[in-house]
């Protein structure tokens, strides 16, 4: 237990020392150029439009997944195809302690990360081998999360490269906003009412 806990903290410490990743053009599949923060061991990518269309095309033969936070759900909204929320890293209950280098409340790893995705699995009917897309806020966490389920033994995870919410403009009127590409900013189904069903609760 205590390996998996130091090995999901280095994976947060990662996460934290994020660079931006705006050269990343929405739409882009040229998966050679993909920035090394969104790479992934499995190597399955997928944009925006291709992770809605392929779960539209297979409905309950593909899960997706939403990592980000309970917060990030709650306040920016979340796509509307999404199967369930399930944080890879989660705010303390009590926000007490600061990231310096992140500017924010720190996160620390959600342990019941693998446990959960696992029982959304079989709640779909579905194992280990079967199609999983997974989503972030811009394809940073999406990657280490999908790392850590290809360590559990899963064999089809795909992370969605640009996120819900895209990445930051690295210059112009809206730099810093994340308007470059992303899930909300190509128009695909989202909503800020959230469905209990999918909602995460610690157990």
């Amino acid at each position: 237990m205590k390996t998996v806990k130091f090995a999901l903290a280095g994976l947060v410490l990662a996460f934290s020392a994020t660079a931006f990743a705006a050269d990343w053009a929405p739409g882009s599949t040229d998966w050679s150029k993909l920035p090394e923060i969104k790479a992934t061991k499995l190597g399955l990518y997928l944009t925006p439009q291709q992770a809605y269309d392929m779960k539209k095309k297979e409905g309950k033969g593909v899960a997706l997944f939403d990592v980000r936070t309970r917060a990030e759900a709650m306040y920016v909204g979340m796509a509307t195809d999404v199967d369930a929320l399930v944080p890879f890293v989660e705010h303390q209950e009590i926000m007490t302690d600061w990231d310096d280098k992140r500017t924010m409340y720190k996160l620390e790893p959600n342990q019941d990360f693998v446990p959960e995705i696992e029982r959304r699995l079989k709640e779909l009917g579905l194992g280990k081998d079967a199609p999983v897309i997974l989503v972030c806020r811009s394809g940073d966490r999406s990657s280490k999360a999908a790392d850590r389920l290809q360590a559990a033994g899963y064999t089809k995870v795909y992370s969605v490269t640009e996120g819900f919410e895209g990445d930051r403009a690295s210059d112009g009127a809206k730099k810093g906003q994340r308007v470059v590409n992303g899930w909300k900013n190509i128009d695909l189904p989202w909503s800020y009412k959230l469905d209990k069903a999918k909602m995460y609760f610690a157990r």
